[in-house]
């Protein structure tokens, strides 16, 4: 532990300075780091497989996904609804036949009751067993079949059975990976790039790091400007030229159609750096709790 300042030493108190000090010295305490630069996706990548898109789609809530990628999330999510429906049939047929058999046992067990009742009476000439002080009623809980009703803890084929937890109906809908809103294939919007036209740049296109721009106002479109969607033609512009140009008289820039509000969607950026633009850029390390 950390010792107490020299004017200090006869204090109890476990300071919170002392405490933070020994929790970083000694492992313990949860651990918040800032994220990097490498450590945030890029506004044009997929956010299922975090690598530049081949084949950009957008869904209506701004989620950058690559078609291949998000075809085989839907495909999958479909494929485990079938095998959980395959096995909430199979459970709900099993309960209807544990079902039918229980009714047809009581059946049994209520006639072989009126059958033995019926006995009694013809062999006491007509007066019931209730009436009759020769039988007489055992308190056990072992008397009267009753051992076979009730479950025993010390023979191993009368022990409780476990039940199997009971499988609820499952949902048909496919949920976004990251939205968690119904996604459906046809809401997926084909997203078209402008690419940047440097005669000068021998790189590829992953190797640039001014990859696309704004169709409109030429900019460079990077994580620190916003951007957005048009839907009717899958063009990515600045929201600048959205509020500047686009919302002045609700005319596509490019092809001249009306537009409408719902016509242009924000597109979800990765991260910047500055909490400013983002909601979130810390990660946390939780480790055990150093107790004072």
């Amino acid at each position: 532990m950390t010792r107490h300042a020299r004017n200090c030493t006869a204090g109890a108190v476990y300071t919170y300075h002392e405490k933070k000090k020994d929790a970083a010295a000694s492992g313990y305490g949860t651990q918040s780091e800032r994220v990097g630069k490498d450590s945030v996706k890029n506004f044009d990548c997929c956010s299922l497989t975090l690598q530049p898109c081949r084949n950009p789609v957008i869904t209506k809530d701004g989620y950058l996904f690559d078609k291949e990628a998000i075809l085989e999330y839907v495909i999958a999510k479909k494929n485990e609804y079938t095998r959980k429906l395959k096995q909430y049939e199979k459970q709900s047929k099993k309960e209807e036949a544990e079902k039918k058999e229980l009714a047809e046992a009581e059946k049994e067990a209520n006639l072989i009751k009126f059958m033995s009742r019926e006995k009694n009476i013809s062999n006491n000439g007509g007066s019931s067993s209730e009436n009759n002080p020769t039988t007489s009623s055992s308190i056990s809980n072992l008397a009267n079949g009753k051992n076979k009703e009730l479950p025993s803890f010390w023979v191993p084929s009368q022990l409780p059975d476990a039940k199997i937890s009971k499988m609820e109906k499952p949902d048909p809908t496919v949920y976004c990976p990251i939205s968690g809103k119904p996604l459906k294939i046809k809401d997926l919007i084909d997203v078209k790039w402008t690419l940047v036209n440097d005669p000068d740049d021998k790189k590829s296109l992953i190797a640039k790091e001014n990859r696309y721009m704004c169709p409109v106002t030429h900019d460079i479109l990077s994580n620190a400007v916003p951007c957005a969607v048009i839907r009717t033609t899958g063009h990515v512009v600045t929201m600048e030229c959205v509020e500047k140009i686009i919302k002045k008289d609700w005319l596509h820039p490019l092809t001249g159609d009306t537009l409408k509000e719902k016509d242009i969607i924000p597109l979800q950026r990765g991260g910047t750096g500055y909490a400013l633009t983002n909601q979130n850029l810390e990660g946390k390390n939780e480790r055990p709790v150093l107790q004072a």
